[in-house]
This record gives structure tokens, C-alpha cells and sequence, in this order.
């Protein structure tokens, strides 16, 4: 009931158990029944052994260390009184060599009805001494009666002796006397030697098997979940978080494999244990059993009581979690802005205040802790007491056997063990049914771009591209893209100015088809971008981002992004090309240089430089390049111009630019305006017009920003 379960989104809790949601994760666990099945298999014979173990001890007891008989008087079967009696327990008597005069077992009195029980004592029928049976050992029973001759019975060839007899006579008699009882407890101990390395072995493939099942099962949820997060459109991860989709993948698949491991593996063991027990106690001593299951409503009420505050006080801790994580995420991200506004002390006072809320609700959940546990030990400590009281009576009477009672003890403590487990996984399978809800919510999500039936994929491309009558938006309500339409000619190098907003990035993403356009079409070398297989348009067309995302690894992996095919000199190829091999070079392990994270130890114009050398590596017919100069210093800039010019060449290329230096060799520009494009031609020819492109070149040459044209 206490401790850390994993990972929760804040203020999200499922049910401990949904049939759905079981039914759609045994649909992942479907093609490992049989290592399933094997394990909760392995999981029943281990129980079983666990249960063998008090049974023994039992036996241990009651036929070889505390072995007794009693005396019976042979009227119980010779009165017609007690001719019921005589036929119902007579099967049960050893007769004796004194006429009228019988012995019955410790076991086979515990057969007979408690009601007659007292009936044969109180009548003298059923002698109270307890008696040892001096085994049947042709020469001890010989040499036993000449040597103490008047302590004992006989009965079918054995000695019955009174057990305070037994014990005056000396010790190397006795053990020559009980030898027969000393192999039978090494006998038990052997068992018990046996079952304990079964249970060990058996324990480590179960562990072993479901662990291997779970981790199978979660490895191919993970693969299903990038799968289908890869399947999906921009328009997708334009609503959804990082940190949110990673989490579906890390701390949610991880939820599931703490509940299959903690959870699903133990607690078919723990409800075989909890009704083995059961059934075995009410086999053992079905009265005494009864008496003890009273305590069963109390436990289980406890149990389900305590479960339910710590339900709500786990969902105050997680979510007090949630929002350190959430703050310790953002802080650290922002720590020079923080420390250049010297707001550390503001900054540590807020997660002071976070931190103490979360320190309050773990108090919260240790007081719950605290009292439930001891809680169930003291009620586990008021059934063994009351064991030792009652049993203990019912031993004395003769009702009962003393290897019953311990039996029931040691049945009694390990009752409570899987009680408590399964209480305390109770928070387990909360967390993770809301983790399966969240994570078969996403696989649920459909928003894929059609694929064509038939697609096409072109072996030669001229790079025709046309924008026809286009309108899109990322919200349906609100259009960014207002009938768009332009050409882009084989090997045409076209600029796309505007201010920020106008719609430039949007065209880039469309031409990608990152999305689909809401009206109108968009055509490369005269087929539409729905007509196209996705891998065969991103291979045609590349595109080089402002943003330029380095991946950890060697420069030659961030160029190559893993493709087999890509042979080592298109790679030396591209980066020379785009002017990025003199910096790779220079690095001291070149081409295999190791690059931190989003390439931390490269500047922004290597990074761009990079990026180029990626985008060409496919030897793309289409080239976009999205502000490509827009945050580099001039030397970097005349580097990219460079790049630029001997990239573009015998390719069309598309570039977005607000440089002037930039687009005015290019053999078109388009200006963009709220989402239509106003204005087309060459440099020469829109200065001339004095319209948007000529404001936006004003303020280039000022310096000034263009958001406000």
C-alpha cells in the first residue's frame, strides 16, 4: 500500500481492474500463451509445496514425535448400549492381548465425533493416559518386555507403554526403542529438504519465465507505440507534447511491466495460496477453521477501507510529483535566464512550497501505512493467540492433536502474507489500468495521412512542382493558407519572402506533406503528393530547417541517418558539397567525431552546414531550404550562400528567406502576405514596383524586423 508504483500523470487514477482493458493487453500476451500458461503453472506447484510445508510438520508431530495411544475399554463394543459406536469406530481399535481391553491412535481419535468423544470420556470408556507404542520390531518388542516387565500392554505384538514410563528409562534404550520414530522424522525432513529445492528451482523458472513474457510483451507494446507515433501526421504532435508521448512510451509501458511483474505474476499464487489455505484448514479441523474465518469480514474490510484512503492520498503524491517534475523540467531548462535575472531565491521558494506539499502527502501515505500494517499483524497476532487458547484447549482434551494445531499456526501466518500483498498491489493495478487506458487511447488515434491504394514512385524526376488553388489550415476554423497557387519549373531556383506569419513554413510543410491541403492540389512532376508513397516523395524532395536537430551519434550517422544503401563517397560527396567538409575534418575524429546532445559542441552555422550534407545525401530532385541564414554571422552566411549555389545547382530549389543577400539571385521571388502570395518576379522587377517586397528589402537594409509589414 506504500511506495513509489511508478510513473502517474497528475490526477489520473484507473480502476484496479478493467475486463477492456485486460482483454486488448492479452491480445499483446496472445502470442506467448504457452509461456504463460507455463509459468502459472510453475506458479501452482510452487504454491502447493509452500502448502506441503505446515502439512509436514503436522505429520512430523502427530506419527512420530509425539506419537500416542489410549486405552479403550472393550465395553464400547461388547454392550448393546453402544452398538452404534461399536459399528462406527470399532474399525478404528487395536486389540490387545488383555480381553476387553483396546487402544485407538492420536490420529484415528481425532476421527471420532467431538459429541462422543466426551460421551466415551465421561462414561471411563476412553482412558486418559497418553501411551507409547514400542514398535513392532520383532526383537525391541522381545527384549522391551523382559527387560521391564509390568509396565506395559500388549496389543498385536507391540508394547503399549504409559509415556511417563517411557521417559525414566535410559537413554540409549529410549533412542533404540524410538528409532523407528527417528527415521520417520528424518524421513519428513528429507521431504521437507526436497520440497524447499523443488520450490527454489520452480521459483526461479517462474520468476524467470514471466519476467522474460513481460519484458516480450512490453518490448512489442514500445515497438506498436513508436510504430503507430511514426504513422502520425505534424497535426498530431502539434497537440500533443513531448514529454506527454514520451512518457506513453517510457513511464506508462513501465507501468504495465511493474503491474505484470509485481502484480500478475504473484496474485494467481497469492489467491491459490489464500483458497489452499482455506481448504486446508477446513480439512484439518472444520470447527476450528470456522471459528477462525470469523476474522475474514474484519480483514477484508480493513483491507478494502485502507486501500481506498490511500487510493485518494497516492493521487495527491503523484500529483504533487507530477508538478516537481514539471518545474524541475522547465527550471533546469531555463536556468541562465534564471540566473541572469537572478531570480534563484523567487525560483527556490516556489519549489519550496512544491516540495513541502509533497512531503505532507508522503506523511499522508506513511500514517495510512503505518496503521494498516500493524493493523493486519495485530489481527494476524489475535488469530495465533486465539489458536494457542482454544487449540490449545482442544489439544488438552484430547480433541485435537497438537501437529494440527501448530499446523493451523503456521497456516494462520502465512494467510496474512498474501492478504497484505495483494493490498499493497492494489495501488499497482490503478496505476496501471490508467497507463493502459492512456496508452490504447493513443494507439487509437488515427490521424494518418491516406496512402494511396496503388502508389507511385517515380525513377526519374524533373522536379515540376505546382501549387493549384490551395487553402489550408491547422485549426479547420481558421484558414492559414488562402488559394494558394504557383509553379515551380524544373531546375528554377524560386524564393518565398513574408513576414513572420504570412505563411511561409506552412508551404514548406505542405510540400513535404507533412499535411494534406484542405482544398486544392499539389502536384510534383505532374502527380499528385497523395499519389505518392511517402518514402518515395521524401527521398525526391529535402528540406533543410532553421532549426537544425543534431542527433547523438557520429557526424557520418547524422548525415547518413542510418541508411545502409548510402554509399561512403555520396556521403564525402554531400558534405563537400555543402561546404561542411573542411569544418568535419578539422574535428579529431572526423567523419566518426562523436556529437553530444542536439550537437553541443558545434556552432549554429556547423549545424546548418550538416544539415545540408543530410539533405543531400538522398541527391534530392526538390530542395527546400527553410531560413537556412537566418541566426549565423556573416562569415558562416558567406559559407551557406556558397553551399547554397552549388546545391541548387541542376536541382529546383525552394528557399525561405527574410536575408536579402539571400534571395535576390534567385530566378523568382514570391512575397506572401497573410496567407496569399501578392506578388512575383525577379528582384529587379518587384523593387521596381515598389509594393511588399520593396518595404521588407527597406527594412532588411535597416535592419529592422519584418513582422510588421
Amino acid at each position: 500500500m506504500m511506495g513509489d508504483f511508478g510513473y502517474a500523470e497528475e490526477g489520473k487514477l484507473g480502476k484496479p481492474y478493467n475486463l477492456r482493458l485486460m482483454k486488448r493487453l492479452a491480445h499483446f500476451a496472445r502470442p506467448y500463451t504457452k509461456m504463460v500458461l507455463a509459468g502459472l503453472l510453475l506458479s501452482i506447484l510452487v504454491a502447493l509445496f509452500d502448502l506441503c510445508v505446515p502439512y509436514l510438520t503436522k505429520i512430523a508431530i502427530d506419527r512420530y514425535i509425539l506419537a500416542s495411544w489410549y486405552e479403550v475399554s472393550g465395553e464400547m463394543l461388547s454392550a448393546p448400549a453402544y452398538g452404534d459406536l461399536k459399528e462406527r469406530y470399532g474399525p478404528l481399535l487395536e486389540k490387545s492381548t488383555v480381553p476387553s481391553v483396546y487402544f485407538i491412535s492420536n490420529l484415528n481419535l481425532k476421527k471420532i465425533d467431538p459429541a462422543d468423544l466426551h460421551f466415551l470420556k465421561a462414561r471411563g470408556l476412553l482412558g486418559s493416559k497418553r501411551l507409547y507404542r514400542v514398535g513392532s520390531d520383532r526383537k525391541i518388542t522381545r527384549w522391551f518386555p523382559e527387560g521391564h516387565p509390568g509396565i506395559y500392554k500388549m496389543a498385536d505384538g507391540a508394547a503399549m507403554v504409559p509415556s511417563e514410563e517411557l521417559e525414566r528409562l535410559p537413554k540409549k534404550e529410549l533412542l533404540q526403542i524410538r528409532a523407528g520414530d527417528i527415521s520417520g522424522v528424518t524421513r519428513v525432513a528429507g521431504a521437507f529438504f526436497v520440497l524447499l529445492l523443488l520450490s527454489l528451482g520452480f521459483n526461479y523458472f517462474e520468476y524467470y519465465i514471466m519476467e522474460l513474457t513481460g519484458q516480450r510483451i512490453m518490448h512489442d507494446m514500445r515497438m506498436k507505440l513508436f510504430e503507430r507515433m511514426a504513422a502520425q501526421t505534424l497535426r498530431f504532435f502539434d497537440r500533443y507534447p513531448v514529454g506527454t508521448l514520451v512518457n506513453r512510451v517510457t513511464n506508462d509501458i513501465g507501468n504495465l511491466n511493474e503491474m505484470f511483474k509485481s502484480v500478475l505474476v504473484t496474485l494467481f499464487k497469492d489467491l491459490f495460496m489464500v483458497v489452499g489455505i482455506l481448504g486446508v484448514l477446513l480439512y484439518l479441523n472444520l470447527r476450528l477453521a470456522l471459528l477462525c474465518f470469523i476474522l475474514l469480514p474484519i480483514i477484508f474490510g480493513l483491507t478494502f477501507f485502507f486501500s481506498s484512503m490511500a487510493r485518494e492520498v497516492f493521487r495527491e503524491l503523484r500529483s504533487t510529483v507530477s508538478r516537481i517534475s514539471a518545474f524541475l523540467q522547465e527550471r533546469i531548462s531555463g536556468m541562465r535566464v534564471i540566473q541572469l535575472f537572478v531570480r534563484e531565491a523567487s525560483q527556490m521558494k516556489r519549489f519550496e512550497d512544491l516540495n513541502r506539499k509533497n512531503y505532507q502527502a508522503g506523511m499522508k501515505q506513511i500514517r495510512i501505512f503505518a496503521l494498516f500494517m500493524p493493523l493486519m499483524e495485530l489481527l494476524s497476532t489475535l488469530a495465533i493467540a486465539f489458536l494457542i487458547w482454544y487449540g490449545g484447549g482442544q489439544v488438552l482434551q484430547e480433541e485435537m492433536t497438537l501437529g494440527v494445531l501448530v499446523a493451523f499456526i503456521g497456516y494462520i501466518q502465512m494467510f496474512f502474507k498474501p492478504i497484505r500483498d495483494i493490498s499493497e498491489k492494489y495501488n499497482i493495478m490503478q496505476m496501471a489500468m490508467a497507463s493502459m487506458e492512456r496508452i490504447f487511447e493513443f494507439m487509437d488515434k488515427k490521424e494518418v495521412l491516406q496512402q494511396s491504394a496503388s502508389p507511385q514512385n517515380p525513377s526519374h524526376l524533373r522536379g515540376h512542382l505546382v501549387f493549384d488553388h490551395v487553402s489550408f489550415g491547422y485549426d479547420p476554423e481558421k484558414r492559414v493558407l488562402h488559394d494558394v497557387s504557383f509553379e515551380v519549373k524544373p531546375g528554377e531556383t524560386v524564393a518565398l519572402v513574408g513576414a513572420t506569419g504570412s505563411g511561409k513554413t506552412t508551404v514548406v510543410s505542405l510540400m513535404e506533406r507533412f499535411y494534406d491541403p484542405d482544398q486544392g492540389h499539389i502536384t510534383l512532376d505532374g502527380i499528385d503528393l497523395r499519389e505518392w508513397s511517402n518514402e518515395g516523395l521524401r527521398k525526391a524532395v529535402s528540406l533543410c530547417m532553421q532549426d537544425v536537430f543534431i542527433f547523438s551519434g557520429a557526424v557520418w550517422d547524422n548525415i547518413s541517418l542510418g541508411r545502409k544503401d548510402l554509399e561512403d563517397d555520396a556521403v564525402r560527396r554531400a558534405a563537400e558539397t555543402a561546404n561542411a567538409l573542411g569544418f568535419i575534418e578539422k574535428l579529431e575524429g572526423g567523419f566518426l567525431q562523436e556529437l553530444g546532445e542536439q550537437g553541443a559542441s558545434l556552432s549554429g552555422g556547423q549545424r546548418q552546414l550538416l544539415s545540408f550534407a543530410r539533405a543531400l545525401a538522398n541527391d534530392p530532385r526538390l530542395l527546400i531550404l527553410d531560413e537556412a541564414t537566418s541566426s549565423v554571422d556573416p562569415e558562416t552566411e558567406r559559407l551557406i550562400q556558397l553551399a547554397i549555389s552549388k546545391m541548387a545547382h541542376k536541382r529546383t530549389t525552394l528557399v525561405v528567406a527574410h536575408r536579402l543577400s539571400t534571395v535576390r539571385d534567385a530566378d523568382r521571388i514570391m512575397v506572401m502576405h497573410h496567407g496569399r502570395i501578392r506578388e512575383q518576379g525577379t528582384h529587379e522587377e518587384l523593387m521596381a514596383m515598389e509594393g511588399l517586397y520593396y518595404k521588407l528589402s527597406r527594412r532588411w537594409a535597416l535592419g529592422a524586423a519584418v513582422d510588421g509589414i
